[in-house]
């Protein structure tokens, strides 16, 4: 199951190796007493969810000490994947469904992540800031940037200024023509050759 990730991730280390090879069994399990993922995405777990999340790793690199917080987590994605990515950056991942963050929690454990929090929470009441925000088709993208507008760091020292990267699908033309130049898509596609991908995009909306 870990092949798929290492076609386009050669360099896993084997903690990732092992920590990513966890995650269809983790979710399996959790998701018989808490239902947080499809049935039929549960069995493509490794592509449909972990590799999807690390599309956002194809665009952008976290470095050591970064502050990211996942708005509307659900079980723990793209957050989780993109923690074990990014062993040197911290994780904050937040979702106002407690049962979710129940789930995103213990896979946090049985994986022994230290860089990752989960909190029961709603974004909006967040006090912390952040270099980057991510998040997986939760709302329309001027929903996010509402939800987050102040939570951002004023120094950046990142490729791309901080901000919000998110991931979506579909004809997205009407929603992002508001940012006009702050806003900008890559096709994953270019990235990974599967089907599920076609129309799948990673956003980046500049904050700061």
């Amino acid at each position: 199951m870990i092949n798929i990730l290492q076609k386009y991730f050669p360099d896993l280390t084997a903690i990732q190796c092992q920590q990513f090879e966890k995650l269809p069994a983790l979710y399996q399990e959790w998701n018989e007493k808490i239902n947080v993922i499809s049935r039929k995405d549960i069995e493509e777990l490794m592509e449909r969810h972990v590799l999807h999340a690390l599309a956002i790793a194809k665009v952008t690199l976290f470095k050591s000490g970064a502050n990211i917080m996942d708005l509307g987590t659900g079980g723990g994605f793209p957050g989780i994947p993109l923690a074990i990515m990014f062993p040197e950056a911290n994780f904050l991942l937040v979702d106002s469904i407690g049962k979710k963050i129940k789930v995103a929690q213990a896979v946090i454990e049985a994986l022994e992540l230290k860089n990752v929090q989960a909190v029961h929470e709603r974004a909006e009441k967040i006090d912390d800031e952040f270099d980057f925000v991510v998040s997986r088709a939760v709302a329309p993208l001027s929903d996010l940037a509402n939800w987050c507008n102040k939570k951002f760091l004023k120094m950046y020292n990142h490729k791309y200024k901080n901000g919000i990267f998110c991931l979506k699908g579909g004809d997205l033309k009407e929603e992002l023509k508001p940012f006009g130049k702050d806003v900008k898509t890559w096709d994953i596609n270019d990235f990974f050759e599967e089907e599920f991908f076609n129309e799948k995009k990673v956003v980046y909306l500049k904050m700061i």
